[in-house]
């Protein structure tokens, strides 16, 4: 399998196939496609799987995209103004995603619900309780916001982040909430009260533009309907 990545701020993801090679995307969520190339869409492991997916930004059905016999070419396009992210998943490694993520992958790789354990960062850490979790082996293609920056965190040194900023994290590192101190910073210093704590050791990727800010901002100019 060949990957391609064009374009800057709007970029496209061109997945050469050969014979027996798959990939998997969200429902809708291939643009373009030449070549011998079948599709199939299901619930990509039951009904259940399918819900909890659903729950963590994804849709309840799955299109897999395999290519039947010579060459066949499968075309990706992101959803908002970002990067494309490639990752090669070994055996048994994960990483925890945003919400709304996940891109394609192989058809190798497994996509599930990850639940966040503490209370204080399902409730307060931007994203919910739910986020998304792959897990190799394989390739697989993220969709991220803006532009990213990734960091290697030693063993317990921390980076303090607004919530909407975590674009993804290894599982080893330890994501907790704090609360911003001082009266005039709460009410004043337009981070809100809570702020993400990300503790090594592991590597985390930021964004740039989380959605909610992109939204906010064009929601100014949108007509409002009067009745």
């Amino acid at each position: 399998m060949e990957y391609y990545i064009t374009g800057e701020t709007m970029q496209t993801l061109d997945i050469r196939l050969k014979a027996g090679d798959a990939v998997f995307t969200e429902s809708g969520g291939m643009a373009w496609m030449t070549g011998n190339v079948d599709m199939a869409t299901d619930t990509r492991g039951g009904l259940l799987k399918g819900l909890g997916r659903s729950l963590a930004g994804e849709s309840l059905f799955m299109t897999t995209y395999r290519c039947t016999s010579g060459e066949g070419m499968v075309v990706f396009t992101p959803e908002s103004p970002g990067a494309i992210l490639t990752f090669d998943l070994e055996a048994g490694q994960s990483l925890i995603c945003q919400k709304d993520a996940f891109m394609c992958a192989a058809d190798s790789v497994k996509l599930e619900m990850h639940f966040r354990k503490k209370l204080g960062a399902g409730l307060f850490g931007g994203e919910g309780f739910v986020l998304q979790k792959v897990t190799g082996p394989g390739r697989v293609f993220l969709e991220i916001a803006g532009e990213v920056r990734d960091y290697a965190l030693a063993p317990g040194q921390e980076m303090k982040v607004d919530p909407g900023h975590i674009a993804l994290y290894e599982p080893e590192v330890d994501y907790n909430i704090a609360r911003v101190k001082g009266v005039k910073n709460v009410l004043f210093g337009g981070e809100g009260l809570f702020l993400a704590t990300l503790r090594g050791p592991g590597k985390i990727w930021l964004q740039s533009m989380p959605l909610s800010n992109l939204a906010s901002k064009l929601a100014r100019y949108l007509p409002t309907t009067k009745r």
